[in-house]
């Protein structure tokens, strides 16, 4: 057996880094592809977000409109004409990817598009709709306070 199998393998990219080199090109292939392209130092905003709206062709996930009879149900008995969409945790993992790309790739901390208050008011938005359309819940539990928490626990034990 090589020995040098075992040190390039513990030498290749993370997961986490391949997957970001792999969004972070193909944002970029998304900008030339643009009418007209755009480069790395030209793209903004809006951009990220038409990117956005553009991976939706691509979704797996059943996001019921307003009118659908099975608007903010869980587990739907039966299937309906509703499009299919990305879901808003994988939109928001390939911000956070694309963000750190961004920043690796040169980009101004400051002013990178991705983490724009329009781009995270958009995640939210599309966070809130789709726990809405599926019936479902993104909320985050919140810690308590420690003092809080004993306060409990002790009113729990009398």
């Amino acid at each position: 057996m090589d020995s040098t199998n075992n040190s390039s393998s513990s030498s290749s990219p993370s997961r986490y880094e391949s997957q970001k080199r792999r969004d972070w090109d193909t944002f970029g292939q998304y900008l030339r592809n643009n009418k007209p392209p755009l480069s790395f130092t030209h793209f903004n905003p809006s951009h990220v977000l038409e990117f956005l709206h553009y991976l939706d062709q691509f979704g797996k996930t059943k996001i019921h409109i307003l009118t659908c009879p099975y608007f903010g149900v869980p587990n739907p008995p039966t299937a309906c004409p509703c499009p299919f969409r990305q879901a808003w945790g994988s939109l928001d993992a390939l911000v956070g990817r694309l963000r750190a790309a961004y920043d690796e790739h040169g980009g101004n901390p400051e002013t990178n598009p991705f983490g724009a208050p329009e781009v995270r008011r958009f995640l939210r938005e599309v966070r809130d709709f789709q726990a809405k359309s599926r019936g479902i819940s993104y909320e985050k539990k919140r810690k308590r306070p420690k003092q809080q928490q004993q306060q409990e626990d002790q009113q729990e034990q009398a």
